[in-house]
């Protein structure tokens, strides 16, 4: 019967994020050059997003081949369903997104609070969809094959398409963001989102195709992988009950979820961010009292229920822990503009130094959790942690996802010309946009830890490795790789949007040389041609990366063994896990930095100090977008890997 109830969760969680798609598409959009740019915005959005799926789609069909011949049937249908559901959801999530922009830099012509309530309603659909999919996917599974280790195959489908749309996304916006940024603010002096800038366009899909639908796939993965780790485990130690507690909780933390989005509103002169946090806040509290009831309910003991709330916490702390080193009213953030003030290469080193020392919280906060859960539950007990830290997964991306949609609505507000009122407002909330993005990440990149964690003890298990012997030769060099890989994977990403970002210069450049009157206003810019540059570069360099994540733990486990491949697996969380936090922090450091500025503080817009914190901010873009929230997809797939190719190995 609980199971019948937990899939009835799921499709609530599907037809609320429907309700609310559908009343934001119910709002009229009247103004011609708002509902134009509107649609060429989702028109980019899409057409990045189709042809990503194009070449995916071989991807999907030889990967299920090969796991059809060398594992089984089920391994490859459920791989093929993951990656489908995996692509369902960024695209929804993309889809809302595209049209929210437009109808939240309307509403802020009226009132902050109609701009807010538009945005957050967007994103809590790409909530509603991750979860409400990902819940009812793996339930599906398990109730037709009654095996949880089956279904990473539907982990592996969600983390494969997570891997191509993370980094390819990353790519296509910040070599739109940093050529838009280098040429015209630094080298034309013009504001940011200016109609006049030709890769205006291509930044405003960028948001998009990086932060909803990258972010929305990247999480749908993370949620599943805990929720599959947790069930595999749970067998082991309890039987079918123990598969079943995992989704019990994910059914919970949707039901605090959606009870949490009737926290989100602003009174009077009240601040957005307090709006959200009362939302994230108020969830995490209803999910640990729906958390005790439903564990006391099924075993009449509350250990469970300690490591649930252990990750629930840890998440909880990892979120403000970055909002402190990322947000523009915080001291490390004023630290790093103040540091401009004696040039570009300061600012640089004050925020690297931000970035590195924001990685001790989450480190400790994840430590904790996994003491805390270990004593009362055991390994069992870790994965709960994971499951318990991504329960409220459909208010916190409804959070971060917000963040892109404010952006997209602040650059339509100028462009569109709404007027200075509605610029403002929107602006208000795409500075709140910033800091619960970086949240996003942080949440994201703490969670991807405990989750292939999780995964690693699953493979310990699987494998009936009960000591990876660090003595061992073969184990020491599976660290060492293991170690390196997050940095060759940074290298190649960050490379990618280096690249991209030069031929958008280059051709950002041509166009204000070449088509005379952009500056004057009496010439419009080729914003497609910068669309297009940035979409050939991000399906350009997608492939090596997702490759390397794919091959490494298949080509270790069958060289040295199931041991070395621990090692592997081991050095690649580690090192994936301190570089993702410091990239991550760092980029969004640099970021609301130049945004302190911008606010009219150390000389305002177009100063010497403006333009060094413009240029921290550039190098901090692909650190922020790319590589960082790249990487806690990286570990979390290759331990998937391991354990669907584990037959291989054995």
């Amino acid at each position: 019967m609980i199971e019948y109830t937990i899939g009835i969760i799921a499709v609530i969680a599907l037809i609320f994020g429907w309700k609310l798609s559908s009343n934001i598409n119910k709002i009229k959009l009247k103004n011609k050059k708002v509902k134009e740019l509107c649609e060429i915005i989702h028109k980019g959005s899409m057409t990045f997003l189709n042809r990503v799926y194009k070449i995916l789609i071989f991807f999907v069909i030889i990967v299920a081949l090969i796991l059809y011949y060398l594992i089984s049937w089920q391994m490859a249908m459920t791989f093929v369903v993951g990656a489908v559901f995996s692509a369902i959801a960024g695209n929804m999530g993309m889809r809302v997104a595209t049209s929210a922009n437009a109808r939240t830099a309307i509403a802020c012509k009226h009132s902050l609070k109609k701009g807010l309530r538009i945005a957050f309603s967007s994103g809590t659909v790409m909530g509603m969809c991750v979860t409400g999919l990902g819940l009812i996917g793996v339930l599906i599974f398990y109730l037709i094959f009654k095996d949880p280790n089956i279904i990473f195959g539907f982990g592996f489908g969600a983390s494969s398409i997570a891997l191509f749309a993370r980094v390819g996304g990353g790519i296509y916006t910040k070599a739109a963001d940093v050529g838009a940024d280098l040429v015209g603010k630094l080298e034309k002096g013009i504001p940011e989102d200016d109609p006049r800038n030709p890769a205006v366009i291509a930044d405003n899909v960028g948001d998009n195709v990086g932060d909803v639908a990258g972010m929305g796939a990247d999480l749908f993965e993370s949620y599943v992988d805990s929720i599959i780790a947790a069930m595999v485990l749970g067998v082991l130690v309890f039987g079918a009950l123990g598969a079943i507690i995992p989704l019990g909780l994910a059914a919970a933390g949707i039901v605090a979820s959606i009870l949490g989005t009737f926290f989100v509103n602003v009174k009077g002169k009240g601040k957005p961010s307090n709006a959200l946090n009362k939302g994230v806040f108020g969830s995490s509290i209803i999910m640990a009292v729906l958390g005790f009831f439903f564990i006391w309910f099924m075993t009449k003991d509350v250990s469970l229920f300690y490591a649930t709330l252990a990750g629930l916490v840890a998440g909880v702390l990892v979120g403000l822990s970055t909002e402190y080193y990322t947000s523009a009213e915080r001291k490390p953030v004023r630290s790093i503009a103040e540091s401009a003030r004696t040039g570009a290469g300061t600012n640089i080193i004050s925020g690297l130094a931000v970035g590195m020392n924001s990685t001790v919280i989450p480190v400790l906060s994840v430590c904790t959790a996994i003491l805390v859960s270990y004593h009362f539950a055991g390994l069992y007990g870790i994965a709960i942690a994971a499951v318990g830290m991504l329960s409220t997964l459909g208010i916190t991306l409804a959070t971060d996802t917000y963040g892109p949609v404010a952006d997209n609505a602040a650059g339509i507000a100028e462009m569109a010309g709404l007027g200075k009122t509605a610029r403002k407002r929107a602006e208000s909330l795409d500075a709140v946009g910033n800091t619960t993005a970086a949240m996003g990440k942080g949440f994201a990149i703490g969670s991807a830890a405990l989750t292939a964690l999780a995964l690693f003890a699953s493979y310990t298990q699987i494998t009936k490795l009960t000591v990876i012997n660090i003595t061992n030769p073969f184990v020491m060099v599976g660290l060492f790789i293991g170690g390196m890989l997050p940095f060759l994977f940074s290298a190649l990403t960050m490379r990618a949007v280096g690249d991209a970002a030069q031929h958008m210069v280059t051709e950002v450049r041509r166009q204000f040389k070449e088509i005379k009157g952009i500056m004057k206003g009496k010439a419009k810019p080729d914003y497609m041609r910068c669309v297009d540059i940035s979409t050939k570069a991000a399906l350009r360099h997608m492939i090596v990366p997702g490759l390397i994540a794919i091959i490494s733990p298949i080509i270790m486990g069958v060289l040295l063994g199931v041991e070395a491949l621990g090692g592997l697996l081991a050095g690649a969380l580690v090192s994936g896990f301190l570089l993702a936090v410091f990239m991550a922090n760092s980029g969004g450091a640099w970021d609301n930095a130049k945004k302190y500025v911008e606010k009219g503080n150390l000389g305002g817009k177009g100063s010497e100090v403006h333009k060094a914190t413009i240029i921290g901010d550039t190098v901090g873009d692909p650190f922020k977008d790319t590589s960082g929230p790249s990487l806690n997809i990286l570990i979390k797939l290759m331990s998937i890997v391991a354990l669907v190719f584990v037959p291989l190995f054995l």
